[in-house]
């Protein structure tokens, strides 16, 4: 039963490293969305729906349902999926889902990333310079340095426009409308990480009900942040794990 991963801003994959270590299986896929950590083609406009449809056709084509995993917009693009197309997936996971609820406002960074302008000016600074100032930028957000190193060193001129267009696209109330389509998510199993430390995907309350109503199963890291899967990927190992067994198993209210 094939796991994929689906990894967000401002990553690559590489972010998936150390959980996947944790993991230990043979049949795990890491996809990287267009811009980040891949290139971006061209008339690709990086946009919400984009994302998911691009997404759609990646599990197509791997010939069979998958357990999607997704972190950041990763898990943006996965709760999307769910909704559009169940019929690809054993299950899904996200570590995003308040992002859709209609009382979400964005964190300070999206913000800037989404004013013409300013937005360009962050981004410029993110993306260019000398490699170890924006490694150390990463590790004080809560990445460790190793993994740092490999997501800094995958920070181009595309990223830069994707991150852009991205968030341009999910302005409000972008997602909360197309949180209105939640429930239909709730034909696979699907579970919600709730990382206590984690204050740009929402509030506990806005995770929690959203995850409610796309019928998905919350488990709560406790300490963890937005970098749940590298601070603590014994624990990301463990959820993950348990939450597919019992997938399999019919275990899991769908």
């Amino acid at each position: 039963m094939t796991a994929v991963f689906v990894h967000g801003n401002p990553e690559t994959a590489a972010v998936w490293g150390p959980l996947l270590a944790q993991l230990g299986r043979d049949d795990a896929v890491c996809l990287s969305p267009p811009g980040f950590g891949a290139p971006l083609p061209a008339g690709f406009g990086a946009t919400v729906t984009e994302y998911r449809d691009w997404l759609v056709g990646e599990v197509e084509a791997l010939g069979e349902p998958v357990h999607l995993v997704g972190h950041d917009w990763g898990g943006a693009h996965v709760v999307n999926l769910a909704t559009a197309r169940p019929d690809l997936l054993l299950s899904w996971t996200t570590d995003i889902i308040g992002v859709f609820d209609p009382d979400y406002v964005w964190h300070p960074l999206a913000q800037i990333w989404q004013r013409p302008g300013e937005g360009e000016q962050l981004v410029e600074r993110m993306i260019s310079g000398p490699l170890e100032p924006r490694v150390d930028r990463l590790v004080e957000r809560g990445i460790t340095r190793p993994v740092a190193e490999q997501l800094a060193a995958g920070q181009d001129a595309d990223m830069g426009r994707a991150i852009l267009a991205l968030y341009r696209s999910a302005a409000r109330p972008a997602l909360a409308v197309l949180g209105r389509d939640l429930p239909a998510a709730a034909a696979r199993p699907g579970l919600c990480l709730l990382a206590t430390d984690d204050d740009m995907v929402g509030t506990a309350e806005q995770r929690r009900r959203s995850a409610a109503r796309a019928g998905a199963r919350t488990e709560v890291l406790e300490g963890l942040g937005h970098w749940w899967m590298v601070q603590d990927p014994a624990r990301g190992a463990q959820v993950l794990s348990a939450f597919w067994a019992d997938v399999e198993a019919g275990q899991v209210d769908h």
